[in-house]
Order: C-alpha cells, then sequence, then structure tokens
C-alpha cells in the first residue's frame, strides 16, 4: 500500500488493502504482544529484518508448517522450515 499512498492513490491504496484481508485463501494476523515478544527474540539471534521476523513470527505462533519466500538467508532459521521459490523453478 505504501507505493500508492505517495503516490497519493488513495482508491488503489484501498483496492489493495481490501485484497490482503479479504482473499479467499489468504490469512492475515493482528500483531501480538507475544508475536512482537518472538520477533525481537528472532531478530536477536539470526539478526534478520524488523518485516522479515514478524512475518516468520505469524507463521511459527499460528501454526504454519512452512514458510515461502525467496530469501535464502531466512533458511537459517530453525524454528521453521524455509523454502525458497528458486528451489521450485
Amino acid at each position: 500500500m505504501v507505493h500508492p499512498i505517495r503516490q497519493g492513490k488513495r482508491l488503489l491504496a484501498e483496492s489493495y488493502r481490501n485484497i490482503l484481508l479479504h482473499s479467499d485463501g489468504l490469512t492475515t494476523y493482528e500483531i501480538s504482544h507475544d508475536l512482537a515478544e518472538y520477533a525481537s527474540g528472532l531478530r536477536a539471534e539470526y539478526k534478520i529484518r524488523t518485516p522479515d521476523a514478524i512475518q516468520l513470527s505469524a507463521a511459527i505462533l499460528y501454526g504454519e508448517g512452512v514458510f515461502l519466500t525467496n530469501d535464502y538467508n531466512l533458511k537459517r532459521i530453525k524454528n521453521i522450515d524455509v523454502l525458497c521459490l528458486d528451489d521450485y523453478l
């Protein structure tokens, strides 16, 4: 949503929001205190960026079996199976 907001395209940003929050097969989670704390632990242990730590924490805490990414650096995370898209192309 950042780019449409920067460009003053509020309707496009709203469309993105609706896709993210209301698409079948896509689940979003709020960032709880527990999730934020877990993300802090991942950041401290693996020295990863905050967005990655938040997304990984949500996947781990909400019981997802795998985390799909293109960032090979995240394969170091031991708490969840990390799959890289390029491995399957």
